[in-house]
């Protein structure tokens, strides 16, 4: 497998991605037109943190970590490390080494669609990382393969210098060029949720709120008391 190395590709602007993690997931693919998401396979060693970053994406083959290290020289300040292989795998490719010197360049986390392992060092350095799979099997490197590509995680492209976002929830890519666009999307869906949470705390619901009702009626769902309902079945 032969590949490139693609040096200085464009980012999505630093104050945008730092706007962008003011919200979680869940708002910017909403925000989004409900797309964005990478699968919900793909999930968090550790709990209560919420990353932005521009994406240095990794196309690696299977069992094998040598496009990472190459990949780490591509690396910067507000980055993020987005890690794919040709084909599914669940070896243990990334681990508490890599973090060291991701860290000390000032790389933001890690998104991998194979394996890592070392996780409690991982959290007790404060290096996030969401993962598929969790595996203390070791890798080679032995392999040719690119770096700062275009790569496909469940569906998503992400392309280097895009915006990826992680928290508790999974994680979302947001197309460098639609950054800003989503964080003012973003922003208004927050404010919009912010007047239902006050709604709510004042006891209104929301079937009411939202005029549910209706729908409940058109789809035929009718309310009735318990006697009539047992009185029904019997």
């Amino acid at each position: 497998m032969s590949g490139v190395i693609v040096t200085n590709p464009p980012k999505a602007d630093a104050k945008d991605v730092d706007s962008l993690a003011q919200y979680g997931v869940a708002t910017v693919s909403e925000a989004m037109g409900r797309t964005g998401l990478l699968g919900p396979e793909i999930r968090p060693i550790q709990q209560g943190v919420r990353v932005a970053g521009t994406a240095v994406t990794v196309l690696s083959w299977p069992g094998d970590n040598l496009m990472i290290h190459a990949a780490v020289e591509q690396c910067g300040e507000g980055d993020i490390l987005v890690v794919t292989t040709t084909s599914p795998s669940t070896d243990g490719m990334f681990g508490e080494l890599f973090a060291t010197a991701l860290q000390r360049r000032g790389v933001r986390g890690v998104i991998s669609n194979a394996g890592i392992r070392d996780t409690q060092e991982l959290r007790d350095m404060d290096f996030p990382a969401w993962s598929r799979a969790v595996s203390a099997q070791g890798t080679v490197k032995a392999t040719g393969g690119s770096v700062n590509v275009p790569v496909a995680v469940d569906g998503q492209v992400i392309r280097a210098g895009d915006v990826v976002l992680a928290d508790d929830d999974g994680v979302v890519v947001v197309p460098r060029e639609r950054v800003r666009a989503t964080v003012e999307a973003s922003e208004a869906r927050e404010a919009k949720e912010a007047k239902a949470r006050a709604a709510f705390l004042d006891g209104q619901l929301g079937l009411d709120r939202y005029g549910l009702r209706e729908n409940l009626k058109r789809l035929g769902v009718a309310y009735k008391t318990y006697d009539e309902y047992e009185g029904e079945r019997s």
